[in-house]
């Protein structure tokens, strides 16, 4: 993926250690051990479930916590995060316009350690996350530092996936999918399981990754091969079904929260294929 090809978002804020931040920017086959490093961090970051963690309920990540960490972000971090962030706001700036909508961006906060937000304290057990309160990304430095010196460059498609997976949350906050399903939940609506809305929900923000990535290499052919082989192949090992069966040695439908695996392959593939947000309607039918 050469991802310099994108400008840079302003929109990017390094933690100070004290629970704020400073901005920067503006303006620009088979799998070997790398490929199983990343089905390993991408599972441990989409196997959360942030709609039990976040404010669907009315529940919160915890405390309020003072990290007094700051964090340290290495420059091609920072070019790489603020390159894609950029990326995603032209595209759904677009998205947005061509339907009459304002797209208001999002900030990405990168941390180290723990964080307060508008959501309450995390720590980086969580992984990258998106606040509805804030109207946040939230991603740990140490998560992305993982990826660079064990990955090198083949992990920069994952890296973009898990932005823009997460992008799709703060799409989701705009369209009003927050309160929809804060809405169908208090009607007795589950939350977990094969059919939980917390299922439905997450598929939605892969579809929107998906449409994120077929605009984006049509702005700017930046996908290199393998790239989207790579991520279908990721998506394949990271549904609820492989990662408990590898967890514990059986599969429990009940307790879904992300989906299976082929249903996360075919959700990416449908905003991939498309480019089209209306195509990504999981609320619909069987998810």
């Amino acid at each position: 993926m050469d991802w310099r090809k994108g400008g840079s978002s302003s929109n990017v804020e390094i933690d100070s250690g004290s629970g704020g931040g400073r901005r920067f920017g503006g303006g620009g086959g088979r799998m070997g051990l790398g490929g199983l490093i990343v089905l390993a961090i991408l599972g441990w970051v989409f196997f959360k479930n942030p709609l039990a963690l976040l404010d669907q309920s009315g529940a919160q990540l915890g405390a309020p916590t003072q990290t007094g960490t700051p964090a340290q972000v290495d420059p091609e971090q920072q070019a790489f995060v603020s390159a894609i962030l950029h990326s995603t706001e032209q595209t759904w700036g677009e998205i947005f316009q061509a339907r009459g909508m304002t797209y208001v961006e999002p900030k990405l906060h990168l941390f180290s350690g723990g964080v307060s937000t508008g959501c309450g304290g995390a720590t980086s057990a969580v992984g990258p996350f998106y606040c509805p309160a804030d109207q946040k990304v939230y991603l740990d430095v140490a998560f992305f530092q993982q990826l660079q010196d064990e990955l090198h460059s083949s992990g920069d498609f994952a890296r973009a996936y898990v932005i823009a997976h997460e992008v799709g949350h703060h799409v989701q906050k705009l369209t009003g999918v927050f309160d929809r399903v804060k809405q169908l939940q208090r009607q007795g609506q589950p939350m977990d399981g094969a059919d939980g809305l917390s299922v439905r929900q997450e598929l939605q923000a892969d579809c929107y990754a998906g449409v994120w990535a077929n605009h984006s290499q049509r702005e700017l052919n930046w996908l290199q091969p393998g790239d989207i082989e790579s991520a279908l192949n990721a998506a394949s090992h990271i549904g609820d079904d492989a990662l408990q069966q590898q967890a514990q040695g059986r599969v429990r439908p009940d307790t879904f929260t992300h989906g299976t695996s082929a249903q996360r392959v075919k959700w990416f593939k449908t905003g991939f294929g498309s480019g089209d947000m209306s195509q990504c309607n999981t609320f619909a039918g069987e998810p």
